[in-house]
């Protein structure tokens, strides 16, 4: 697979040709895509994101966003567990341990070696319990972790999982401090449970992460102990348009096969039509918050994605009519996937936006 330096390579082109034709067989087994996952890095998809002197090829925003909306418009799967595994290299990357980013990132970067994220019970998942979902303590020479990463993509494939955990005090209780750690997947105490069975998606083997009085090395610790953890760094804040990258990029892909429909049904070019401008619309303002000039809020940006999405699909289904319906049929899987971006870190606003449109409420 030629490598891609620019989001205008033919190469690009080539390896979405290539995770198109894997998307409906990754999809069916719900097994771990290792050759999309394999040809990605082959291509240097993995040095996309990070600054040349860590291996990296340092692509702006703008190009960033243009290589994501290709790559998930070929196979929303493969893309997702990028966004993760990008995740988990950018954290290492903007910590403050030196030795650590040279130990792990040449190989994360070259695609040898695989890393994930778990941190959304930092954020979103489990906020609500008295009782952290993961906590650690100062133990000597590391930290002593008890509990779980509840959302975990990839966790059975990588070498090492970055994961946030509250910090409890002497008396056991939980502090207002945090810590990053890139936890070594094969540390006593560290199990993956079967990852959850979805309703797309499955193949991104994301599932709970158990930590059993695992004690993770002081020489693993990306960032902490401090408050808010997540903000360290920076290029480490949570949220920016990338779920919504994901979602036109997969909204491209349904738009393509309602393009197939029109093309022999005359009856389908006004709507295809509409749904066409509305995602250049939404396009044009994604490109401009990548390029650090919004038109619209974060929040805004999101809905619209969602609402496209998930129209462009069911738009797709209807246009290929009981042949899209069928198991193995793309116009059935993209309506599964679109549901995805209704749950994938979608923030409490853009919930409630989304059930007052499909309640009649908007307008």
């Amino acid at each position: 697979m030629p490598r891609i330096t620019s989001p205008d390579d033919d190469a690009l082109t080539e390896l979405c040709d290539e995770l198109r034709s894997r998307a409906a067989e990754v999809d069916r087994s719900q097994a771990w895509p290792a050759e999309s996952m394999r040809l990605c890095g082959e291509a240097g998809v993995f040095e996309w994101f990070l600054e040349n002197h860590l291996g990296g090829q340092k692509w702006s925003d703008p190009d960033v966003t243009r290589g994501y909306l290709a790559l998930s418009e070929a196979c929303l799967t493969t893309t997702f567990i990028i966004t993760q595994r990008t995740g988990a290299c950018r954290r290492i990357a903007v910590g403050d341990n030196d030795a650590l980013k040279e130990r792990l990132l040449p190989d994360l970067v070259s695609g040898k070696s695989f890393a994930t994220v778990g941190i959304s019970h930092l954020t979103t998942s489990g906020r609500h319990l008295k009782k952290p979902l993961l906590a650690a303590t100062r133990v000597a020479d590391g930290w002593r972790l008890e509990g779980m990463a509840p959302w975990v993509t990839g966790a059975e494939a990588a070498e090492h999982v970055v994961v946030g955990a509250t910090v409890l005090d002497e008396a056991g209780e939980p502090t207002a401090d945090e810590v990053l750690l890139a936890a070594p997947a094969n540390l006593q105490g560290v199990s993956t449970p079967p990852a959850f069975a979805m309703v797309a998606l499955t193949a991104s083997r994301t599932g709970p992460v158990r930590f059993d009085g695992a004690v993770i090395p002081d020489e693993y610790v990306i960032a902490g102990p401090i408050p808010e953890v997540l903000k360290h760094g920076v290029g480490a804040a949570t949220g920016g348009p990338q779920t919504s990258t994901l979602a036109l990029g997969s909204a491209a892909a349904s738009l393509a096969l309602l393009r197939a429909e029109a093309a022999k049904r005359p009856d389908l070019e006004a709507p295809l039509e509409a749904l066409t401008a509305d995602h250049a619309e939404v396009l044009t303002d994604l490109h401009a918050a990548a390029s650090g000039e919004p038109r619209c809020s974060s929040e805004s940006l999101r809905q619209r994605s969602n609402s496209l999405v998930l129209r462009a699909s069911q738009a797709a289904l209807t246009a290929t009519k009981g042949a899209g319906y069928l198991a193995d049929a793309p116009a059935g899987r993209l309506c599964r996937e679109a549901l995805f971006f209704l749950v994938w870190s979608c923030p409490q606003p853009v919930q409630h936006a989304g059930l007052c449109e499909l309640a009649g409420l908007v307008g």
